[in-house]
């Protein structure tokens, strides 16, 4: 496996781990995270940056899985 495709698939399972790291939080401390956004004020901002860092880190996750995959969208030609 030549350097490229090795860093592609260790930056794969970092973000892989990072996003099942990010599940098990956001499960583990369910009440903590409700009972914050309940009250009020500018504490509804939490859920906002909870669902931002979900989005960055499954979404570059995501992206990073299919490559590695070898899938790609299809291109259309207008």
């Amino acid at each position: 496996m030549n350097n490229t495709k090795t860093q592609a698939v260790t930056q794969t399972v970092i973000l892989g781990i990072g996003s099942a790291i990010l599940y098990f939080l956001l499960w583990f401390f369910e009440e903590t995270v409700i009972q914050y956004s309940q009250q009020g004020r500018w504490y509804f901002i939490i859920p906002l940056l909870i669902a931002f860092i979900f989005s960055a880190i499954h979404g570059a996750f995501t992206g990073h899985f299919w490559d590695v995959l070898g899938v790609k969208a299809k291109s259309v030609k207008k």
